[in-house]
């Protein structure tokens, strides 16, 4: 959700449109590391009789680069294939829905899962069961060990799934894109007149995960098991992209068809870096290219529009960035090349002067053991911005670093005032059933018969 309907072509391509990305040393297993990707945005839980699903036409990429040139050393790809067992009735299910192999399951979803290091492709699995949706309590009773049971273990200590899960990312949709209307500074504007805490726009949503845990020792470059937190080799960086075929044919009677090369139409490491820092006019091209060419972008990184807004919309809140012309070397390092060691006491995720846009993870760095969903801003450098956990509150993080709160580490000289440390996405926010403790660490989705249309 933190790249939802992000760019104009993108918007109308739910199943390719890559929402979420996050890559987090797994809690619970802290030799290896999880890395996952989320499709589909705003699935209502209700949302039948066609139930929402992965792209059969759809390739999934999970990249990993581990020698700092923004290019994919390591890649995991997922295809998939569903399968009708009655095409002559509407019903996704027939009947209760008890087992991944149930005949009343009438519309499966498989998929295979490969291994990619340079040109050469491995295949890990084939026909591994994704889950049903969830349906309700009477054709998807007990879901949540039904859906555990498609967390499939694979060779070499890696672990996979791919169905439905509840969003794990919270944000008041309504205020950011209402002109950055934060409803804790409400009182300023005349149509308000009290403040209000934030309103969890995807609270209650479901989404489509990709996630697969593998061994930090498959991730490295030279395959050991990373400890120095100052170690280059220790940091990793990490997107998700999907991919369509480059020609389509459309035919009445024997259904589309599909040939060429397969392009990549989204992708997506930090949360909301197309969303809100790309402007409108970039937007499908970003979603076009590698990491690799994200030096063109990095003007509007150094200067985001964003900064020069909330001072005119909030006087005497935040500070006047338009008159700070200097570029913005913290965002530069925190989105574009990671934060090098000195600015943030015992922690770096630098992975060289390339700029792009990737998740980096210092797979050295243990899991916290009381994390604190505002991550390294909230003394926790288990968290965002080193990599991102499903919990992280992205959105505050990143609207205090445009609003100025991490000018100071790069340039002491500057001083913000007002607001810019204190602003927040949701406060407080409820999240309560969104996560679980283990892989793949989203939660139960929302059903549809218990959850009231919004």
């Amino acid at each position: 959700m933190s790249s939802h309907r992000e760019a104009p072509a993108i918007a109308k391509d739910p199943v390719a449109d890559n929402t979420d990305s996050y890559a987090f040393v797994s809690p619970d297993k802290a030799d290896t590391v999880t890395l996952i990707t989320n499709y589909v945005p705003l699935e209502a839980p209700g949302g039948g009789p066609n139930f929402y699903e992965f792209g059969d036409d759809v390739l999934y990429d999970i990249y990993v680069d581990n020698d700092g040139d923004a290019a994919a050393d390591v890649t995991y790809r997922f295809r998939f294939h569903t399968e009708v067992r009655n095409p002559n009735t509407f019903l996704y299910n027939t009947g209760q829905v008890t087992s991944l192999d149930s005949l009343t399951w009438n519309r499966r979803q498989f998929y295979s899962v490969a291994r990619v290091v340079g040109d050469h492709e491995t295949v890990l699995a084939e026909r591994l069961a994704s889950p049903p949706c969830n349906i309700g309590p009477r054709s998807t009773p007990k879901y949540a060990h039904l859906a555990q049971t498609a967390v499939h273990a694979l060779a070499g200590g890696i672990t996979v799934f791919a169905g439905q899960r509840r969003e794990g990312f919270y944000v008041d949709l309504g205020a950011v894109f209402d002109l950055a209307d934060l409803r804790p500074f409400q009182h300023l504007h005349l149509i308000h007149t009290a403040d209000a805490p934030g309103v969890d726009a995807t609270k209650a949503v479901n989404v489509h995960t990709i996630a697969i845990q593998v061994p930090k020792t498959q991730l490295t470059r030279n395959g050991s098991n990373p400890t120095d937190p100052a170690a280059a080799s220790s940091v990793i960086g990490v997107w998700g992209a999907a991919f369509r075929r480059k020609a389509r044919i459309r035919d009445d009677s024997e259904g589309d068809t599909e040939s060429g090369p397969w392009v990549q139409v989204s992708r997506l490491a930090n949360p909301l870096f197309n969303e809100v820092i790309v402007p409108m006019g970039k937007k499908d091209l970003w979603n076009a290219l590698p990491p690799q060419d994200d030096s063109q972008f990095a003007k509007f990184v150094a200067h985001p529009e964003l900064a020069k807004l909330l001072p005119i919309l909030y006087p005497g809140v935040f500070p006047n960035l338009a008159a700070y012309i200097k570029d913005r070397a913290d965002l530069l390092a925190i989105l574009l090349t990671g934060i090098p060691s000195g600015i943030v006491n015992g922690f770096q995720n630098f992975t060289g002067t390339t700029q792009a846009d990737m998740l980096r993870l210092n797979m050295a760095i243990p899991p916290a053991a009381n994390p604190n969903i505002n991550g390294i801003l909230g003394g926790d450098l288990a968290g965002f911005p080193n990599g991102r956990r499903v919990f992280d509150d992205t959105t505050t993080v990143e609207l205090r670093a445009i609003a100025g709160a991490t000018i100071p580490l790069v340039d002491p000289s500057f001083s913000p005032d007002g607001a810019a440390s204190l602003v927040t996405g949701i406060k407080n926010p409820d999240l309560t059933n969104r996560y679980q403790s283990g892989f793949p660490y989203l939660g139960v989705p929302l059903d549809g018969f218990d959850t009231p249309a919004s």
